[in-house]
């Protein structure tokens, strides 16, 4: 009896051997799926994530029975329209893409019985080697809903070439711009020394408005109806510190993005995200048309005090529309392979983004970087992952209309109130001007 019985099994193997006794797999090579993908890594042919999925389909897509075609690439608030028009079902619409770049908004606005929940099609050995704060932002009510393909925060670009005159005739140096105190104090000085220009154009005024309080130990806190307490003593303090040198005309809020201000030599450096580096040309081209390398120099964010600080974590995971289980099984063969190691850390040391894995986080530093601007500016992102908190942006109805309404506001402000500023009226009154300004926006 035991004989047979072990003969038994050891056919059981073999066969076992013979016809692969494997998880069971929806996927045949012989008759491949297509997933169609909407991204927003570079509005041109030659984006990175194109060249990726050639690659995945010209190996393991190839080898397992999977097609990733791309065939939209846009920015995201583009792509979240598209994909309400195309969840609408009207006549004229474009199809539902089987993956597509979105964030919390984008599911909100689909609705997560839509989408796939990556937690079915990934382990939690497999999950915990990614950033736990990433994963955390693209889960909802426990559902991993957007995985995180790559994120970014922001950073201090430098047009390196000024700098360096700068540095020579004045003393500040790039370890002057570490904290606010240094930068304000840097920023006041480069305008003497510009005759008016401004020394940093910033893209998201508000957000260090809101890292200060933080750091400064402070709750950040909000009204029913979706705006900032201005009742709290705390953000009018953390406002009025970064509106005294925005009246003075010693910094700036960007036109639309800070990298068109830097490279035009309408400001010597700008705070924005660290994807707009792909922006930054490698020549500065002064009002003047005389020009001159860049060489761009990146440095984290300016630090409030000597406690916890804080960066912000924006950016765009992959949602998957739910369909079938196919769809399914190979949806996650692709992210799985997009987000392994050194694969993610090529990804994102070409675009400007962090990786999302771990162990590409830690590979940074040993990361051969072709280029001295993406080799500084992933020193300033790794500095920061090891000594900021990574905070996501509030979540208040209407924000994004709110906050375009503050930015153009200030612009139209800036000018005369710079103009009475030179004239020698109080920066104290005019920096209450703005005050009043940013408490009527509720």
């Amino acid at each position: 009896m035991k004989r047979s019985l072990t003969l038994l099994l050891a056919a059981l193997l073999t066969l076992c051997g013979l016809t692969g006794c494997a998880e069971k797999t929806a996927l045949d090579p012989k008759e491949p799926v297509t997933l169609t993908l909407w991204h927003v890594y570079g509005e041109q042919a030659d984006s990175p994530m194109n060249r990726l999925v050639e690659e995945f389909n010209s190996t393991v897509g190839q080898e397992k029975g999977i097609i990733v075609t791309v065939t939209n690439v846009s920015s995201s608030s583009k792509i979240t329209a598209q994909l309400q028009e195309a969840m609408s079902g009207k006549p004229g619409a474009p199809e539902m893409p089987d993956l597509f770049s979105g964030n919390s908004s984008t599911v909100a606005e689909l609705g997560a019985d839509n989408l796939l929940d990556w937690n079915t099609y990934f382990s939690k050995d497999e999950l915990a080697s990614y950033v736990p704060e990433f994963l955390n932002d693209g889960t909802m009510d426990g559902k991993l809903m957007v995985f995180p393909v790559s994120k970014s925060t922001y950073a201090l670009f430098l047009n390196g070439s000024q700098f360096e005159r700068f540095s020579a005739d004045t003393g500040v140096t790039y370890d002057t711009l570490s904290t606010w105190e240094g930068f304000f104090d840097a920023a006041a000085r480069y305008y003497d020394w510009s005759d008016g220009k401004p020394f940093c154009a910033f893209d998201y005024l508000i957000r260090h408005i809101e890292f200060d309080v933080m750091a400064s130990g402070d709750d950040l806190e909000y009204t029913e109806n979706g705006w900032y307490n201005t009742e709290s003593p705390a953000i009018q303090r953390s406002w009025t510190k970064f509106a005294q040198p925005l009246v003075q005309g010693h910094i700036a809020i960007s036109d639309q993005y800070s990298n068109t201000q830097v490279m035009t030599g309408e400001t010597l450096s700008g705070i924005g995200s660290t994807a707009a580096i792909i922006y930054y040309n490698d020549t500065v081209t002064y009002p003047d048309n005389t020009s001159e390398p860049m060489n761009l120099k990146v440095l984290p964010l300016p630090r409030t005090g000597e406690g916890e600080q804080f960066m912000p974590m924006t950016g765009v995971g992959l949602c998957a529309y739910q369909t079938t289980e196919q769809k399914g099984e190979a949806a996650a063969v692709f992210v799985r392979w997009l987000t392994e190691g050194e694969r993610n850390l090529a990804f994102v040391a070409e675009t400007g983004y962090m990786p999302v894995n771990n162990d590409a986080f830690a590979a940074i530093e040993n990361y051969d970087f072709p280029d001295a601007g993406y080799a500084s500016l992933f020193d300033a992102i790794k500095t920061m992952r090891e000594g900021y908190t990574p905070v996501v942006r509030p979540t208040f109805s209407g924000y994004y209309d709110k906050i375009d309404a503050l930015y153009g506001g200030l612009r139209q402000m800036m000018p005369a109130l710079r103009e009475r500023s030179a004239n020698g009226e109080s920066v104290d009154a005019l920096a209450k001007e703005t005050w009043d300004f940013f408490c009527s926006i509720q």
